[in-house]
Parts: structure tokens; C-alpha cells; sequence
């Protein structure tokens, strides 16, 4: 059908993300049940952190950019790789930190310095591409669902950790805010709602 075709801010690519709430906000369910409703590629980033990066948080130790910027390239691939076949897709990813979501648009390479313009980049091109939906809410709100949140390696202790790093979306990004205190329906219909 014409929209799971359907370029997203003039791009092929749609990029679910969750900023502020990392890995107890819903941004799976959310991330999951929109790629079925629009027939597009779904993907969580946890999956591809390596062990290494699991077993820290496991051990409550907070990720720094030199844990999460390998990960960071690993998922760029990811985006490009699909964007080649000409799939639109969704990736729910804690990307913290406004380097962090460059790095995914390749605005910025791993070394922190900007991409030259050049064949890779205007492939997958800028920021107006990938649209990120920033789910928000209060840390309550994220710890009470935490507490009955089973089977991640993600540590609780680390919630706070999290919430510091946190660089939400501003400016120039290409990105919705969306509470996440709101149900998960309902983030859905918003999410559609921004796409057309």
C-alpha cells in the first residue's frame, strides 16, 4: 500500500525514539505495534548492545560515550543498510545525548567532528530524514513501571543516571514530543497523526 511507501520527512526512514525515559519508557510497545500498523521494519536498539555494555548495566555501571558510540555506529549501519533497500523503518533507541542522535543522522561522525558532505551522507542525508519522537514523562511515573518491569539487563539503579545525560531534543532536530502519560494507543494515533 502507498503508506508504508510513504517517505517521512522527506526521507525513507522513520526513527521511533525514546530520549528521556531510556529503557522503561514504552517505546517497544509503541515502537512495535506502530511498524505493524504501517506495514514498516521494526528494530531495538538494546539488541545489538554488546556484552561487554550489558554486563555493565547488569552491574548498575552508567554507560559513557566511549560504551555507547560503537553501538551508536553499529545502528547508523543499521539505518543505511535498510535505507538502501529502500525500507522505511523504526528504531527505538535511547540516543541521550544530542551528539548520540547525529551520529544516527550522520551529522556528526564517531570521532566528533561534522561529516564532510560526500556520497555516504547524502545517501541517508541529514537530520530532516529521520524524524524522532521524543517520549516523555516524569521519573515517578518511569520508576513505577520500572518496578514492574522483568527480564532486562538494565539495572534500576541507573534511571537517575539516565535522566543526567539526558540532552532532550531542540532546535533544529527533526523531532515530536509525545508524554508518555498518555496511553499507549494513543501515542500511536499521535505518532501516525505527525506522519500525514
Amino acid at each position: 500500500g502507498g503508506r508504508e511507501r510513504r517517505n517521512v520527512a522527506k526521507g525513507d526512514m522513520y526513527w521511533e525514539n525514546s530520549l528521556s525515559l531510556c529503557s522503561f519508557s514504552p517505546r517497544t510497545a509503541v515502537g512495535s505495534r506502530l511498524a505493524n500498523k504501517l506495514g514498516w521494519k521494526f528494530c531495538d536498539a538494546d539488541d545489538y548492545h554488546p556484552k561487554e555494555n550489558k554486563e555493565k548495566m547488569m552491574n548498575g555501571i552508567p554507560l559513557d560515550d566511549e560504551d555507547r558510540i560503537p553501538w551508536l555506529c553499529t545502528l547508523r549501519e543499521i539505518l543505511m543498510r535498510e535505507k538502501s533497500f529502500g525500507e522505511n523503518m523504526i528504531l527505538a533507541c535511547s540516543s541521550l545525548k544530542r551528539m548520540y542522535r547525529r551520529i544516527l543522522t550522520g551529522e556528526q561522525s564517531a570521532v566528533n567532528t561534522t561529516v564532510k558532505q560526500d556520497q555516504e551522507q547524502s545517501q541517508l542525508g541529514y537530520s530532516k530524514n529521520i524524524l524522532f519522537v521524543y517520549l516523555h514523562g516524569p521519573i515517578e511515573l518511569i520508576t513505577k513501571r520500572l518496578d514492574s518491569r522483568k527480564g532486562h539487563f538494565m539495572s534500576p539503579s541507573l534511571l537517575q543516571s539516565q535522566f543526567d545525560t539526558l540532552e532532550p531534543p531542540e532546535g533544529t532536530e527533526n523531532f515530536i514530543n509525545i508524554s508518555i502519560e498518555n496511553s499507549i494507543s494513543d501515542i500511536v494515533t499521535e505518532i501516525e497523526r505527525h506522519l500525514g
